[in-house]
């Protein structure tokens, strides 16, 4: 049986801007709660998380790690992330397993572009959240104006929960038990009044008695009206620590411990049953005798475990005789081992209860996202998609070695299933197979892997930029499908409509016939052809998109009529629609956030310019960068990145994110329709 109950756990992930120390934190709170003898160094490649060559060799964390650590009884589940922009989604893939996000940032650095994209990402999410200064030992620090820059950014919710003391030698406790002898108590006074006014907004009877009877609240008074402030993110607590020298890690861990949500003072997680539109929200409770839930939010193929599936517990329990369908699965598995992580260290448990976070290998059925349950009761169940950012930087590739086509495609659909934000298509009019993942670090990572795990060596090209057809006007289409071939013919007629759609809204599929001038059993038919075409496209082969197709009439035989001809009359009949519909071909417009330093605002605002960019706003912080945020098309940046490090001298980060799709200039649109015609075969 556990040696804890869900009341006790306590899960957080880190998150914040690569160099803010998380891995360091870690494992300064590994170390302080006796979980590693001494600290590792991250300088060294010594840290429980970061065991992969590759973190050690940059001395950045490339995957997520989860870490456990226990403390005044507390089970706490500790997910340590990639703070790369390339690699938000390995980031964003863990959050529905804990109840807290914890923001890291360097005292030095202030908050950077990673922090502020990763707390816009936390909105909506239901998650509880922190903010972890990091590294207050640093000299020359002025720490009430980075509070200050804070609360601006990031709201009033956002209140010091204690305070750096003797040049961040130390912290003092601004909570629990404010101590009057501190070198400014008046702050420490004023600081705990704050925190304590913010909590007490929540619970009408605690006000009163705080207010107007003029009672001192003991911490055990404001638990429960911390843990709702918490909920609502009407409180934002700041923690100050020092991961080099330990200043304010006891205190954090007593945070941690005391004042963080258990999986039932959490929201809970936002599970649906059903699918599409008719999925409707259901509760999930942390109760152990219930039927297991839990959800898989992170997979590795490991060469030597094989497939590691790491899943939360939401509810239930689970044993290695647990017999555990994934998803809709008809037949089960059994959990024969269960593992708790230890960064990359595998360490056999005898069972799970609801909060913890374990992992179990060798089973081929598991893939992210997936749901793990006990009972077909939890058939369809499924957890709230999780909005990644769209992976728009691709490279066309091929093996480098003839033979190794079916290796390269078994370790890409590998690679894929690891990252949501890695993926993979293969373009049958250019028999061109792409990659896409967030960046050109995020690329090269996976392509390390592919030569170094999977032993697949590939030449890369940029590829085709992702265009996508559509329609600017109605228009109608006919086509009579009529074949006999001495036996059974085929005969199919279908009248139909097309209509332009909003911006972003794809397809819409209509059946209009009446009076059975079609049989029913033939609609199907007509929209899978309209559907190939599709994804074929008709002016220069893109996908066609925001188009809405009516089918209205037609004809059918008794005898000659079948699923081929009504799927070749509807694709006939489509395309005679488009081709008088206006189409358009429309190009994707990303969001585009650039920091570098103040001085080279100019030219870099200049060079956006000349890609077709515009620019939506910038904004100078006051440690003497520049952040500049715009709108370009992605056709525009190829190259971006080496220009932009000319530019600034190797100092400018940049990250994108998928905007939407806007209508290609006439030029253009001539230009991609007369080389789709080149290369048609005759």
């Amino acid at each position: 049986m556990s040696d804890h109950n869900a009341d006790d756990v306590r899960n957080i992930a880190l998150l914040g801007h690569a160099g803010a120390g998380k891995t360091s934190l870690t494992e300064a709170l590994l170390a302080a709660a006796g979980a590693i003898p001494t600290m590792g160094s991250t300088d060294k490649g010594t840290t429980v998380c970061d065991q992969d060559p590759r973190e050690q060799a940059l001395g950045h964390s490339l995957d997520a790690a989860i870490v456990g650590f226990t403390v005044t009884s507390r089970q706490v589940n500790l997910i340590d992330t990639p703070g790369l922009p390339d690699l938000l989604g390995r980031s964003l893939a863990v959050l529905p397993a804990v109840e807290t996000a914890a923001l890291v940032i360097n005292a030095q650095a202030g908050i950077e572009p990673m922090t502020a994209r990763l707390m816009k990402r936390l909105d909506g999410r239901g998650l509880c959240r922190m903010i972890i200064v990091n590294q207050i030992d640093a000299p020359d620090l002025d720490l009430a104006t980075l509070t200050d820059q804070i609360r601006d950014s990031f709201g009033p919710a956002c209140l010091p929960i204690n305070l750096p003391a003797e040049g961040g030698k130390r912290v003092i406790d601004c909570f629990f038990a404010p101590r009057e002898d501190a070198t400014d108590f008046s702050s420490v006074h004023e600081a705990h009044e704050q925190i304590v006014d913010q909590v007490v907004e929540l619970d009408e009877a605690l006000m009163e008695t705080y207010l107007e009877q003029g009672q001192t609240l003991a911490p055990e008074q404001l638990h429960d009206p911390f843990e709702a402030a918490l909920r609502d993110t009407h409180l934002i607590p700041i923690c100050f620590v020092s991961a080099h020298t330990g200043a304010g890690i006891p205190e954090l861990l007593e945070v941690i411990a005391e004042l963080m949500p258990n999986p039932a003072e959490g929201n809970p997680p936002a599970f649906l049953k059903g699918a599409g539109e008719r999925a409707e929200p259901v509760t999930v409770s942390p109760d152990p005798g219930r039927h297991a839930i839990a959800h898989v939010f992170k997979v590795l193929n490991d060469p030597y475990r094989g497939r590691l599936g790491i899943f939360r517990i939401h509810q239930g329990r689970i044993t290695p005789t647990s017999a555990l369908f994934v998803g809709d699965a008809r037949k089960p598995f059994k959990a024969t081992h269960l593992y708790r992580l230890q960064g990359k260290e595998l360490i056999e448990v005898a069972d799970g209860i609801p909060g913890d976070i374990l992992a179990v290998s060798r089973v081929d059925e598991v893939h992210l996202d997936a749901v793990l349950h006990d009972s077909h009761d939890e058939d369809h169940f499924q957890l709230a998609r999780t909005d990644y950012p769209t992976p728009l930087y691709g490279l066309a590739i091929t093996p480098r070695r003839h033979g190794d086509e079916q290796k390269l495609t078994e370790a890409l659909h590998k690679l894929e299933d690891e990252d949501p934000c890695f993926k993979v298509d293969h373009h049958a009019a250019t028999n061109e197979t792409v990659i896409r993942g967030l960046g050109e670090f995020h690329l090269k990572l996976l392509l390390e892997r592919l030569a170094d795990q999977f032993h697949v060596e590939v030449d890369t090209q940029p590829p085709r930029i992702p265009y996508r057809e559509t329609i600017t006007a109605p228009a109608e289409g006919h086509y009579r499908h009529k074949k006999q071939t001495g036996g059974a013919g085929q005969f199919g007629e279908v009248f139909l409509r097309v209509e332009p759609l909003a911006r972003g809204a794809g397809f819409r599929f209509v059946d209009a016939v009446v009076g059975g001038a079609i049989p029913g059993n033939f609609i199907p038919s007509i929209e899978k052809g309209v559907r190939q075409v599709l994804d074929e496209g008709v002016v220069a082969g893109y996908p066609l998109q925001d188009v809405q197709v009516t089918v209205y009439d037609g004809k059918s035989h008794a005898v000659d009529s079948k699923e081929v001809a009504f799927i070749t009359a509807a694709r006939k009949a489509f395309i005679a629609a488009i081709e008088q519909a206006r189409p358009a071909i429309l190009e994707p417009i990303v969001h585009i956030r650039i920091s570098a330093q103040e001085q080279a605002m100019g030219d870099l605002t200049g060079d956006l310019a000349g890609r077709r960019g515009r620019i939506t706003g910038t904004e100078t912080k006051s440690w003497g960068r520049v952040v500049i945020e715009g709108e370009v098309p992605l056709a525009e940046l190829e190259g971006y990145e080496s220009r932009l490090k000319s530019l600034t001298g190797g100092e400018g980060v940049y990250s994108i994110d998928f905007s939407h799709y806007e209508p290609v200039g006439a030029t253009i649109q001539k230009q991609l329709i007369e080389a789709h015609h080149q290369q048609a075969p005759a």
